[in-house]
């Protein structure tokens, strides 16, 4: 049974699938998220599988829904929601649902385009209707031709052509129009180019059309120009004529009388009438076909993507030698057997098939993949530690204790009450609004991280609150919360407390040596007196420097101690002994003895004989020296000869530590040689370096396979291998635990930090509010407030809290994890289909 303390036990098994109830079957086991299935077609590509014809009209579906999603989005609509999770259509139903789609994309192809050649006529008979309304105004007035006073008409030359009075016969010749609309942006390059190529033998008029018309290149709306051409000589008409095809105009015929202008404007109405009648049916008819598509579409689309997904998993099958029965490879948690087995029951009976198909467990020297199991409040605490690597097969998993340990370690670096508190209340309200679609369907990234740790950061924000509480910190300001232990009135009545020594002495002392001074330890926290106190951070410093190193040692201590889990667990009884004792002897006999010092000396020396306590520090320092300082009195009779044998014995563990193992590994593979065979478990046969597959040794040669057994050089090797191995291990260990409980002083440093800045804020913000006492005091305590309010957010809650998260994130990565975590496994990835 698997748990969070440990990752479930999974086996390797194949599935026996009929090829009539395959799709059926994988498609349950897609509905449940069981399984992971392995690849057995490596080495075939992806054109030359069984199923890849039905991969590709899973493609050309997918290419018609991307269409009808394109139609949605020109006509300013979207998809609805799908309803439920529709299940994967089954080998008959997909047929039909691929002919409803591309009948219902061919028929929305047609509307769409009758709808736009309809737009299209429509908009071509207004601008003709336009032109000959305009033209009609120009050619109904009396002028003569080329007469520059014509309302409208610009004569494209600046003055009059000086004609011939041989050529004035020609005069009486018939006058041709030519009319039509053109592009704004091009009316100026037109009339240069009619000017030149037709030397002034024309008049052209240029007005812009009445109202704004859709361009059919852009679909902008635009005001088009229209123009009206006279001229007389059929070479100047082919002319006009090429010009305005080369300017893209839209030339239209125009009448010669007016009657006949006349009448063709009433043929222009009537149709326009018409045409607008039926565009308006059509747009009702494209509506209704739209809404087919907003309802079908969504339910569409994921029935095919789990159809596809079916026919790949279908693909990474292998067929036996009768082609009748596809046989599957998966990775499965062995308590989803029972599971497995039903679902394979259920789509068999789902197909009409009336053979079942079964699962069979395969032994395997393969390491399985990883499965942790979570749920929305464990998540977030996995997610830190598979950050740094997903954990092997059946390790200890960190992230249990990371549950307590991480919040604590962070509130330590971020205690406050009140910064605690609002952190507190803003994962709150993400807690208690976590179903609302708003919170979960936000697209920032940044929020999104926030949302996914909202229980770390209630945690993290709840232990804040115990911290500040112990720190008796409340946005910098001590609270009282008992009454304090020190009295004043005592002091001052046992000492010569004159008028002129008070003026004189802005600081007075509290001696706890006088009597009724000081009447015992501060209930919870401390003593609201020491925010009054100027050596207040002497006193914190030496609290939280000697907090910190405590802390950091039992949580070292911790971690090594969590390695017998895994000893126990792959029976490595050898490494119980020779590398999980060595290592407890080298914390516990230095660093272990340190944090026994500080407590004996907060238990031994009281306020009466402080001024001769000896320094821990110096101790400590000629504990390595073998030497004791006269200057600094011992802590307890024989110390000198008990910190001597702790420093032996943690040197004695080093070679332990170092040799141990090879040497233990070294004996174990020669005994089967001499005749003595080692009695070794078969759970013990443990790779000789961590992350190496039993079975799949790297150090094994193609001569000693062929062989049969090791020769002298690989035995050699492998030696080598293992002690250079466990050499860098022992060099890192231990200087590890020296580097490492040095690495926890960021507890003390990051908390005074946090509580300086915290105090700065509050005196260079917040204490200016409250200097004035009468109403203008009270104005200007509002925007003070809100400036003090935005920095706290911003400088204390933010970049503060992601300082302390991060320094949180290091101390439990390196200094916690690295003691008997290996984050040397992969995940397993369940074939399942999302939610």
């Amino acid at each position: 049974m698997g748990s969070l303390f440990r990752s479930e036990e999974v086996c390797l098994a194949q599935l026996f699938l009929q090829s009539a109830s395959a799709y059926s079957c994988v498609s349950e086991l897609g509905e449940r998220g069981l399984l992971e299935f392995r690849d057995l077609n490596p080495k075939v590509s992806a054109f030359q599988r069984r199923f890849v014809g039905e991969v590709r009209r899973c493609e050309e579906m997918e290419k018609t829904f991307s269409f009808l999603q394109q139609e949605l989005r020109a006509a300013g609509r979207a998809p609805g929601p799908c309803a439920g999770s529709p299940r994967a259509p089954l080998a008959r139903e997909a047929l039909r649902l691929q002919e409803q789609s591309e009948q219902l994309a061919q028929e929305l192809r047609e509307v769409s385009g009758n709808r736009a050649s309809l737009r299209a006529r429509l908009r071509d008979l207004r601008r003709y209707l336009h032109v000959l309304r305009e033209g009609q105004r120009f050619t109904s007035l009396p002028a003569p031709l080329g007469s520059p006073t014509r309302p409208r008409a610009r004569a494209l030359s600046e003055r009059e052509p000086i004609l011939d009075p041989s050529l004035h016969q020609h005069l009486d010749r018939k006058i041709n129009f030519v009319a039509g609309v053109i592009h704004p942006w091009r009316v100026s390059a037109f009339e240069r180019l009619l000017w030149r190529a037709c030397r002034g033998y024309l008049v052209a008029s240029f007005v812009e059309m009445p109202e704004p018309m859709e361009d059919p290149a852009t679909g902008e709306d635009i005001t088009w120009v229209i123009f009206l051409i006279s001229y007389w000589g059929e070479q100047i008409g082919q002319k006009i004529r090429k010009i305005s095809d080369c300017f893209h105009c839209h030339v239209y015929p125009y009448p010669e009388s007016e009657a006949s202008r006349a009448d063709t404007m009433t043929g222009l109405v009537s149709q326009i009438q018409d045409l607008s009648v039926v565009l308006e049916e059509t747009e009702q008819y494209l509506a209704q076909v739209l809404d087919k598509v907003v309802v079908a579409l969504p339910t569409w689309r994921v029935q095919v993507q789990k159809m596809k997904a079916i026919y790949l998993v279908l693909n990474q099958c292998s067929f036996d030698v009768t082609e009748k029965c596809l046989i599957a490879e998966v990775w499965c948690p062995v308590r989803d057997l029972t599971q497995v087995q039903d679902a394979l029951r259920q789509g068999s009976y789902t197909s009409g098939s009336s053979v079942e198909c079964f699962v069979q467990r395969v032994p395997t020297s393969e390491r399985p993949p990883t499965l942790i199991r979570t749920n929305k409040f464990t998540a977030g605490f996995q997610s830190i530690v598979d950050a740094y690597g997903v954990a092997s097969y059946q390790e200890v998993n960190p992230a249990p204790y990371a549950i307590i340990t991480f919040p604590f370690i962070f509130a330590i670096m971020f205690g406050d009450v009140g910064h605690g508190l609002l952190m507190f209340l803003f994962a709150l309200w993400m807690v208690l609004y976590e179903n609302s679609p708003s919170l979960r369907q936000a697209t920032n990234e940044i929020w999104q991280t926030f949302f996914e740790g909202r229980y770390l950061i209630l945690l993290m924000g709840a232990f804040s609150i115990y911290t500040g509480f112990i720190y008796n910190e409340c946005f910098s300001k001590a609270t009282v919360i008992f009454p304090s232990a020190w009295s004043v009135a005592t002091m001052a009545n046992h000492s010569s407390w004159s008028s002129d020594y008070l003026a004189t002495h802005p600081s007075l002392t509290l001696d706890p040596n006088v009597t009724g001074v000081f009447q015992g330890p501060y209930p919870f926290g401390i003593d609201p007196i020491w925010s009054l106190a100027t050596n207040h951070l002497n006193f914190l410093n030496s609290f939280k420097m000697k907090m910190s190193v405590v802390l950091g040692i039992v949580h070292m201590g911790f971690g090594v101690m969590l390695g017998i889990f895994n000893h126990v667990h792959f029976q490595q009884w050898h490494r119980l002994v020779l590398e999980l004792l060595p290592e407890m002897i080298f914390l516990l006999a230095l660093f272990g003895y340190l944090v026994f010092l500080i407590f004996y000396k907060w238990v031994t020396f009281s306020a009466a004989d402080s001024m001769v306590a000896p320094s821990i520090l110096i101790h400590f320092i000629d504990m390595f020296l073998f030497t004791s300082n006269p200057g600094n009195l011992p802590l307890y009779p024989g110390q000198v000869p008990v910190q001597t044998v702790l420093v032996v014995l943690a040197l004695a563990s080093v070679p332990v530590l170092l040799l141990g193992t090879p040497l233990y590994l070294r004996c174990r593979r020669r005994a089967p040689r001499t005749g003595h065979p080692a009695p070794v478990a078969a759970e013990e046969q443990e790779p000789l370096l961590d992350g190496q597959e039993s079975g799949n040794s790297v150090n094994t040669t193609k001569e000693d396979v062929e062989s049969g057994g090791h020769s002298r050089d690989a035995e050699h090797r492998d030696f080598a291998e293992v002690f250079m191995h466990q050499a860098i291990h022992t060099i890192e260990y231990c200087l590890g635990c020296v580097s490492n409980t040095a690495s926890y002083l960021r507890l003390w440093a990051l908390s005074l930090a946090h509580a300086q800045l915290s105090e700065v804020l509050w005196t260079m913000v917040m204490r200016h509010g409250f200097v004035g006492l009468r109403y203008v005091g009270g104005v200007v305590l509002v925007p003070v407030f809100a400036a003090f309010a935005m920095l706290t957010v911003a400088i204390l809650l933010v970049m503060e809290g992601l300082s302390a998260f991060l320094h949180a994130l290091r101390l439990h990565w390196v200094e916690f994890q690295n003691k008997f975590y290996v984050g040397a496994g992969y995940k397993l990835s369940p074939f399942a289909f999302a939610p």
